[in-house]
């Protein structure tokens, strides 16, 4: 309902991160209410290339999420199908929590294989982002950042903006 509701007031893209069990039943609803881009757990899949079919044929952008301690080797059979790979830099289930710090490293070893197969995929980074790493997130090749609390938690949205592009240009 909630994509549904704000789809008719932006043209900006929709990336909708399905944080559920067995998300082949809610495709359909959410490529209905407006979703660009659907990005589903690998350990939430039990048939992941399938999935990610099911959505490309939807005509909208599949990803896939990998947790802090899912291998990049899950990516071997899809990486040449997907847009995007949403690296959970916290454990998943809240807000606030500290960034992990050996997801850095994951990141660049991600932006290596990319480059390596001469593919475009997105590379998105969630969980405890902040203006002090978020530099170092994007030196390690992610070119997609979700910043919830440092955004949403700061008593200026518009100075929380700024501090996260200063950060993320130095």
């Amino acid at each position: 309902p909630v994509v549904k509701a704000i789809r008719k007031y932006t043209k900006l893209p929709f990336d909708v991160h399905l944080m559920i069990t067995d998300p082949d039943k809610y495709i359909d609803d959410f490529v209905n209410a407006g979703a660009d881009i659907i990005t589903v757990h690998a350990e939430a899949c039990v048939h992941l290339n399938r999935t990610i079919q099911n959505i490309k044929d939807k005509g909208i952008k599949a990803g896939v999420v990998l947790n802090p301690a899912t291998s990049l080797s899950v990516l071997d059979w899809v990486l040449n199908d997907i847009d995007m790979v949403l690296i959970m830099s916290v454990n998943p289930g809240f807000g606030g929590q500290k960034y992990i710090e050996r997801c850095t490293s994951k990141i660049a070893a991600l932006k290596e294989k990319i480059d390596s197969l001469n593919l475009k995929t997105d590379i998105e980074v969630d969980g405890g982002i902040t203006a002090d790493n978020i530099g170092k997130v994007v030196k390690a090749g992610a070119n997609v950042i979700v910043a919830g609390s440092a955004i949403f938690k700061h008593k200026d949205l518009g100075e929380a903006m700024r501090l996260l592009r200063e950060g993320a240009r130095s």
